[in-house]
């Protein structure tokens, strides 16, 4: 299985200003409220957390992760640093 990442908004644009930011480039995303990336490398999760988390407060966003089927954590500032350490010490190479 492939890890996920989700991100949720209410409010339009803010999905593409995240990404865009993150991406360092405009992805046109304006009307969607919710984007979804898998990825083959569960550590890739691990940039794309702690932009959110270092961001929290600029942007009306949820975070929730994927690592294994049907189940979702959502990511906070309580939990993300632990959630970080968690891929490295399940995912070591």
């Amino acid at each position: 299985m492939q890890a996920s990442v989700n991100l949720y908004s209410n409010e339009k644009g803010e999905i593409n200003n995240f990404l865009s930011k993150f991406y360092n480039t405009n992805l046109e995303i304006y009307d969607k409220l919710s984007w979804q990336k898998k990825y083959a490398n569960p550590l890739e999760l691990a940039e794309i957390i702690g932009t959110f988390i270092d961001n929290i407060e600029d942007f009306n966003i949820k975070m929730w992760i994927s690592l294994d089927k049907d189940i979702f954590i959502c990511v906070s500032p309580n939990n993300a640093d632990n959630i970080i350490r968690y891929l490295y010490e399940r995912y070591p190479y």
